[in-house]
């Protein structure tokens, strides 16, 4: 005679494979990962090559962690967003912790303390799949205030094991979402030349533009450098150029100054 584990984390794989095709499914997806280990949040966000991002689940303890999750991130900042750039770069499917994909600034940049650290996130991980061409889908699990603590090894060797698992689920809930259009940096950077000489009447030269979103997305000068094929010297007399032609004289401002050009049509 079996066993009855009614809470197992095997009983709620199977009742999350048999939700894929209900309006149960997300609730079902995050219960599994929660027997697995502790969860204090969790974001299901699909992102396309063009328009803005889909949230397709949230849930969180803490409430700040979503607060200006449709207000901010989904209008505009996820442009600035390391997991973002996975969906650009087209990153192979799998499991990714952002602090070892972060640019090298990234915890020091104004995204980061105007934005991220207000979620009150300490750590996160993300299960990355490519359902249909131009999707990627990110099941996003956190630990902030609400427990304290980063995931320990143990998490991350479970999370690594479990990972052809979402995986294939995201493929199969999700086959559904298309995309259109192309993503480019070059639309982003000429959205901020067009947007800024508009709203702010300042006219950005293309390079400039390149440097800001790379300040903005919390890359130092020597990675800026590496990226644009440049030298150290040359990114930081286009930052000097650029802080001069915009009145500032801190990444802050910048920040605060270009954060709503960002902002998309939806898709």
């Amino acid at each position: 005679m079996g066993l009855n584990l009614p809470n197992s984390a095997e009983k709620k794989l199977g009742e999350t494979i048999a939700s894929l095709a209900s309006e149960q499914f997300e609730n079902a997806l995050f219960q599994w990962l929660s027997r697995c280990f502790q969860i204090d949040n969790t974001t299901m966000l699909a992102y396309f090559q063009s328009g803005r991002p889909e949230v397709l689940f949230a849930q969180a303890v803490e409430k700040y962690v979503h607060e200006k999750l449709e207000s901010d991130y989904v209008s505009g900042i996820y442009l600035l967003d390391p997991y973002h750039a996975l969906h650009v770069e087209k990153a192979p499917a799998g499991l990714y912790r952002l602090k070892d994909i972060a640019p090298d600034h990234f915890q020091r940049n104004e995204y980061f303390a105007s934005y991220y650290q207000r979620t009150t996130l300490i750590d996160e991980i993300a299960f990355i799949a490519y359902p249909s061409d131009g999707v990627s889908v990110h099941v996003c699990l956190g630990r902030d205030l609400s427990s304290g603590r980063r995931f320990s090894g143990r998490d991350l060797l479970m999370a690594e094991r479990l990972a052809p698992i979402v995986c294939g689920l995201i493929q199969q809930r999700w086959s559904g979402l298309t995309s259109s259009g192309d993503y480019s940096e070059e639309k982003v950077t000429n959205l901020l030349i067009a947007s800024g000489e508009r709203l702010l009447g300042v006219k950005l030269s293309p390079r400039q533009a390149e440097v800001a979103l790379l300040i903005l997305r919390g890359h130092s000068s020597v990675s800026i450098g590496l990226r644009l094929g440049i030298s150290f010297q040359t990114v930081k007399v286009i930052r000097k150029q650029l802080y001069r032609k915009c009145s500032i004289s801190s990444q802050a401002e910048l920040f605060s100054l270009f954060m709503p050009l960002l902002a998309v049509p939806d898709r």
